[in-house]
């Protein structure tokens, strides 16, 4: 398998109360006077919207038509334990309009092809809920 680069997500970060990030391509431009709770709400942002196009990637290969779009509320939380900071999330999708068995099926194979489920897969503790 020959690898194909998709895309390359660039931005430009300031630090402070006059903090902000910013895309290159301009699409993304937010104030960040804290550097949390905006990073875990910001990777939150990310990982949902990856997330949801998993979902719609593996109801593609399955042959499965989405009803609607599919919704997420993410949860990332920020830890600390004895000095050590670590994340844990959440991830509660909506999957409207389809069978209990075929959406639990489409979050566990999302969870399967979504980059950032895989950048986060045995290092912190993810939890999929089907709402």
């Amino acid at each position: 398998m020959t690898e194909k680069l998709l895309f390359t997500g660039k931005t430009h970060n300031k630090g402070g109360r006059d903090g902000f990030t910013r895309s290159s391509d301009g699409e993304l431009d937010l104030r960040l006077s804290q550097p949390h709770p905006a990073a875990e709400r910001l990777f939150g942002a990310a990982w949902s919207a990856c997330f949801i196009g998993a979902i719609e990637l593996a109801a593609a290969q399955r042959k499965i038509k989405l009803p609607v779009e599919p919704e997420i509320d993410t949860e990332i939380d920020l830890n600390a334990d004895g000095g050590s900071y670590f994340l844990r999330a959440r991830l509660n999708v909506s999957l409207q309009g389809i069978d209990r068995d075929v959406a639990e099926e489409l979050i566990h194979a999302a969870h399967e092809i979504c980059p950032y489920s895989k950048a986060t897969r045995g290092n912190i503790d993810v939890a999929l809920n089907l709402i």
